[in-house]
């Protein structure tokens, strides 16, 4: 009887662990981290913050910790924009026009 209520109570753990997987993945946050956009739109966080360096991406710079650092943090309409319709173009090229 024992090793029965062990059983349901691993599997009871493991469905309360998924549950709350897919609760903070529905969740809607107004500002999301580099990382955080980066593991939804499945590219590398370096990728990310270079997307926000080069204006391809509206970002804002938030303080951090107690020091002078920074860190970029993008907005749920930002990040609804780029996964409908991609980056911004980047503002350093330059398009001739004939």
């Amino acid at each position: 009887m024992t090793t029965l209520n062990d059983e349901l109570l691993a599997r009871l753990a493991t469905i309360e662990s998924l549950l709350a997987s897919l609760i903070e993945q529905r969740t809607i946050k107004d500002w999301y981290s580099t990382a955080e956009v980066a593991g939804l739109l499945g590219r590398a966080e370096f990728t990310v913050r270079e997307w926000c360096r080069l204006g391809r991406v509206r970002a804002e710079k938030k303080k951090s910790g107690r020091g002078p650092t920074s860190e970029w943090i993008i907005s749920h309409a930002e990040l609804t924009r780029v996964r409908n319709e991609g980056l911004l173009p980047d503002p350093h090229t330059f398009y001739k026009v004939k």
